[in-house]
């Protein structure tokens, strides 16, 4: 028997209008855009109407995505396609708890608001950028990083693609030594040096400020970036050490696979999840969700393999 998962997508995925869609055909998902801009002002704006420059600020980006990758999530819900489980790449995780009933979906947004404040605060003080690294080893990628001070390996996406965060000026001399390698680099579309110590401050105030909410283990399983396994009474701990810490991608897609998932629908924004995760698994079956065309599609492909 098919046991699905949702994947909610992360940072650098984001677009001007995603969620629009969803917003404009699901008078439930509305009130719940128009819930996080009652507490947030503008929030609507830039998620349908801004430009690109704006949504890249992590201060912006984070809670939009939220709210893109929830309600992509809640329409599939609501049209009868419940997961096993659930995973979110970064940012991403916050909604997939959320969903999962973690907290509610208001502290949810409150929670992607602090986050992405606290994560910009931090880029401000070490202007770092993050590259994918792609066609070398992961041990020869790491063995580069070590040369540089601040250059660290931070996102393990899959086979032959490893993330790395580091201060720009010297992001630019570890390019050349890549490049010397035989290996490929690709600047991503983020404001800052995540999941690195570049986020240390980042982490230890976000895990200050989740002292004071509400946060319960989840109704579905969560598989987290930080360990790759599923989380249970610890959610607060590991989406503070979320922030600064590896994101561990391939294990997590093969443990959800071990643990019996053969589905995967990505829900939010762009399909970079469910290219990745035909990567990890090339027989895994895969579908990504950003609008209510795509809640339509998934609906027949996931009754043709039910």
């Amino acid at each position: 028997m098919d046991r699905i998962a949702f994947l909610f997508s992360g940072q650098g995925a984001q677009y001007p209008g995603m969620g629009k869609d969803f917003y404009n055909k699901n008078r439930y998902i509305k009130e719940i855009f128009e819930m996080a801009e009652k507490y947030r002002t503008d929030t609507l704006f830039q998620c349908f109407e801004s430009d690109s420059a704006v949504l890249k600020e992590t201060e912006n980006t984070q809670p939009c995505l939220y709210l893109a990758d929830l309600t992509a999530a809640i329409a599939l819900e609501r049209s009868a396609i419940r997961p096993d489980a659930v995973a979110g790449f970064s940012l991403g995780e916050i909604p997939a708890l959320a969903f999962a009933g973690a907290f509610s979906y208001l502290d949810g947004f409150k929670i992607a608001c602090k986050r992405g404040e606290l994560m910009g605060e931090a880029n401000k003080k070490a202007p770092a950028n993050m590259v994918a690294v792609l066609k070398l080893e992961n041990s020869q990628i790491e063995s580069i990083c070590k040369i540089f001070k601040h250059v660290y390996p931070v996102n393990y996406n899959c086979t032959g693609q490893l993330v790395v965060a580091g201060l720009k000026e010297e992001l630019i001399l570890f390019e050349n030594l890549i490049k010397s390698a035989g290996g490929r680099t690709l600047k991503l579309n983020v404001s800052g040096g995540f999941h690195s110590p570049f986020m240390d401050s980042a982490a230890s105030k976000f895990g200050k400020f989740l002292e004071n909410i509400n946060i319960s283990e989840p109704d579905l399983p969560v598989y987290s970036n930080f360990t790759t396994l599923t989380y249970s009474s610890n959610v607060k701990e590991l989406m503070q050490n979320q922030i600064n810490n590896p994101l561990k991608w391939q294990h997590l897609i093969t443990n959800m696979i071990k643990d019996g998932i053969n589905t995967f629908v990505e829900v939010g924004v762009g399909n970079t999840l469910q290219k990745l995760v035909t990567k990890i698994s090339p027989d895994a079956k895969c579908i990504s969700v950003e609008n209510m065309d795509g809640v339509a599609y998934a609906i027949k492909e996931l009754r043709q393999i039910a």
